[in-house]
């Protein structure tokens, strides 16, 4: 076994973004990683960037439930039948105004944002109990509140978010924690989406509207934090923990600047 004796993290999401920048920072650390996407170049190049003995690959959609089946059974193999970190990173977003986004744009983010995050969820809690592990579930700022043309996106974050907070008590039962990583905006492929159809995409619109963007080590440094600690929610950027303060606190003030901000104009 390829990971035998070292601590073990299963990552969605795992050739760009995020998914890669957390897949570096565990490795760095001595831990052995489960690299998983649908971009098999990507997935190579992360594992690259690692090293062949620091990780195992798994050519993985989120979507679908035997696909988990067959990715964490790979995995393992190479761990024991353990995980101490199962880190659901993978989603997607298509930037638009809801009556301009198609039944694609819908679902894509629906499957793959929320249906995904279950489903990793589910398959993967043998190996945590196993290992007494951490199932880490990324969201967003946007599911503190709902953002101007990321209302679908914003949709499914509130969900990744809810269902953290109710596995973090349900799992506790098998001795598994259960952590939700909220980020600002991060310097990562998702900032190119936008919906069918169109050319806008959320990166013009953030550059437009002067708004922070943190890069992906902020955020893999967070999960790390996150993989450590025993915290629910954590967040990732000033930014972030700025609207975690202003959603509880003056709700009203942050829905007036989100009617001011140019993701509003067209």
């Amino acid at each position: 076994m390829a990971a035998e004796g070292r601590k073990s993290i299963f990552i969605t999401g795992a050739a760009s973004g995020i998914g890669r920048a957390s897949a570096q920072r565990f490795a760095r650390a001595g831990w052995f990683v489960g690299l998983s996407d649908i971009d098999k170049a990507g997935l190579k190049a992360t594992q690259d960037s690692l090293g062949a003995q620091n990780a195992s690959v798994h050519v993985l959609d989120v979507r679908d439930r035997e696909g988990w089946e067959n990715a964490l059974g790979e995995f393992g193999r190479e761990t024991g039948g353990k995980a101490d970190v199962l880190l659901n990173n993978a989603g997607v977003a298509r930037f638009g105004v809801l009556e301009d986004l198609s039944d694609a744009d819908c679902d894509i983010q629906i499957d793959v944002n929320i249906k995904g995050v279950v489903n990793g969820a589910r398959a993967g809690l043998p190996l945590l109990k196993a290992a007494g592990g951490r199932l880490i579930n990324v969201a967003s700022c946007a599911g503190l509140y709902g953002s101007p043309k990321l209302a679908v996106y914003s949709a499914t974050k509130f969900a990744v978010r809810g269902l953290s907070e109710a596995l973090d008590i349900e799992y506790a039962a098998h001795g598994v924690s259960v952590a939700c990583v909220m980020p600002w905006f991060v310097e990562t492929p998702i900032l190119n989406a936008g919906a069918s159809g169109t050319n806008e995409q959320m990166a013009d619109a953030l550059r437009k509207g002067g708004l922070e963007v943190y890069p992906v080590e902020d955020a893999a440094q967070v999960v790390w934090d996150a993989a450590h600690g025993k915290a629910l929610h954590y967040f990732v950027g000033k930014r972030a923990k700025q609207m975690r303060f202003a959603t509880s606190h003056m709700p009203g003030a942050v829905r007036k600047q989100l009617r001011s901000q140019p993701l509003l104009s067209s």
